[in-house]
This record gives structure tokens, sequence and C-alpha cells, in this order.
């Protein structure tokens, strides 16, 4: 069996828990420790690991695991705008195979490995590895070109931290959220439960990583009647609105710098449109 054992970013290769990993895979493995530093580099170990069935272990925290993921459906994706007779309907992309997660941050409580209840230490991860047992999980793909492995928050605020309203239409399936009139206040798009809060206030409650939904937590000030002909206002007080759905499309209104988004904690921008689409089973990770 050969593993390829990706560190990304310089010196990420020579730390502890890296060498005790590939020490514990060595006991039934051929293995190697590759350090990553840019989209060719990951590139090359993806196909390498295509070609020769290696396994691969990703180190590191969310940022490197989703950039893995990432040139992986790149390179996974038809040619040619051909469909795979036997992709699933509701796929865009074929299987991907299993990936060991080594966290490098032993008391992390909110990535990715903690919220699926992966196996953290270094021999717990090799063990698993070398095991071969595997659990499929959703991956949440948009149309800015890359993956979400568990969350996106669109919303911003001022230098306070206090929200800044913003403006935006958006759709799951076919449940209305907002229809672009409201002041908005930060919405959570999701594959797991509790990503992203305001006020205190939890904007997702209950997605799972393996159901083939996402959930969407829309954020907005709570209004209430008031005077005689009914006007309402903000009182401090913050609405949430829920949806759950295979996709969501925000459609931002009335902005010309964009909406700021915080995509798996990478700080971006949603300009005009953006779609998020799940992409149900498409890839596993090794499990005890």
């Amino acid at each position: 069996m050969d593993v390829l054992l990706l560190a990304p970013g310089p010196g990420v290769a020579t730390r502890v828990p890296v060498l005790s990993c590939r020490d514990a895979l060595r006991k039934g493995a051929n293995v190697e420790v590759l350090e990553l530093d840019s989209d060719t580099d990951v590139d090359a170990a993806v196909k390498r690991a295509a070609v020769d069935g290696a396994r691969l272990v990703v180190a590191g925290g969310d940022g490197q695991l989703r950039a893995v993921l990432r040139r992986m459906v790149r390179r996974s994706l038809p040619r040619g705008g051909e469909r795979p007779a036997d992709l699933p309907s509701d796929r865009t992309v074929p299987d991907l195979p299993a990936i060991g997660v080594l966290p490098l941050d032993a008391g992390a409580d909110a990535d990715l490995a903690a919220k699926l209840g992966l196996p953290r230490s270094p021999g717990d991860v090799a063990a698993a590895v070398l095991g071969g047992k595997s659990r499929r999980v959703d991956l949440l793909r948009h149309d800015g070109g890359s993956v979400t492995l568990h969350g996106a928050v669109v919303g911003g605020g001022d230098d306070s931290g206090r929200p800044l309203p913003w403006f935006a239409r958006i759709d799951v399936d076919d449940t209305l959220l907002s229809d672009g009139s409201e002041p908005l206040l930060a919405c959570a798009v999701a594959n797991a439960d509790g990503y992203g809060t305001l006020a205190g206030l939890p904007l997702i409650v209950s997605a799972d990583p393996a159901d083939g939904v996402l959930e969407v937590g829309l954020a907005l000030p709570a209004a209430r009647p008031r005077g005689l002909f009914g006007r309402k206002r903000a009182h401090g007080e913050v609405e949430v609105r829920r949806a759950r759905g295979r996709a969501a499309q925000f459609t931002i209104v009335d902005s010309e710098d964009g909406v700021p988004v915080a995509d798996d904690g990478v700080a971006g921008t949603v300009n005009k449109k953006r779609t998020w689409w799940m992409e149900r089973d498409a890839w596993g990770v090794y499990i005890h």
C-alpha cells in the first residue's frame, strides 16, 4: 500500500504530528511526505495518487483540506460537457476518493474533523487510513469555482463589529427567504451544525453533512408594527429565517462593491450572484 502524506505550506512537513503520523503509517504502508506550496504541487499529488492508487492524508486545517478537494474536483470534472452515463442525477462530479485528515490543532473543536467526529491523534489517523474504512460525506460546490467544506457566511461589519445591512434576493430551491427589499445582517450556508452566529444566536442548527441537502440561516432585524398605519421598525432584536434544500442562490441588490463572504474562513466577496449547491456523498473520509 502506498500513502502520500500532504503537508501544505512551508515547514509543515517537519512538524511533530506529521512525523508521528508518517512513522505510524510506515507500519503498514510505503509513505512519502510531500510539502505542497501551490496549486501546481497539489495537482501533481492528486494526479499521482489517482494513477498509482495511493491513499491521501492531508495535514493541516480546513483550509488545506479545502485546497486539496478543490483541485480533486477540478481534475474529475467531465471534459467537453459530456455527462457520464453512470453519474447520479443530483451530482456534477463523480465519486472522489476517501481522504485521511490529520488536524494539526489538537484543541480545535469547530473544524470539519471535529464536526465529523474524525480521529485527531497521529496514531489514530494512521490506523484509520491503514484500516481503509471510510464514510461518504456531502460536498458544497459554488459557481465561484471552489468548494465549501462546512460553511460560508455572507455579510460584513463595521470597525466595531456591528453588522452592516445589505440587500439580496435569496432563494433556497423553491423557497424565497428574501425578495431583496429588506435589510439583511448575515446569511449562513452550511453543511454542518452551529456554523455562524449573530448576537449569540446560531444561524444554523440542524445541518447534517451526509443528508444530501444544505441549510441556510438568514438573520435580519426583527420588526414589529407601530402606529396607526402598522409601520414596522427594527427594535434591536434579530429574526432568523431558515430553509433547507439542494441549492441556494444569492442575487445582490444595489451594491457596487459587493458583500463580504467568509467561506470556510477564507475571506472574499459576492459581487452580483453566487449559487451554492450540494454534491451528495461526493467524497469520503477515513474513520476508525
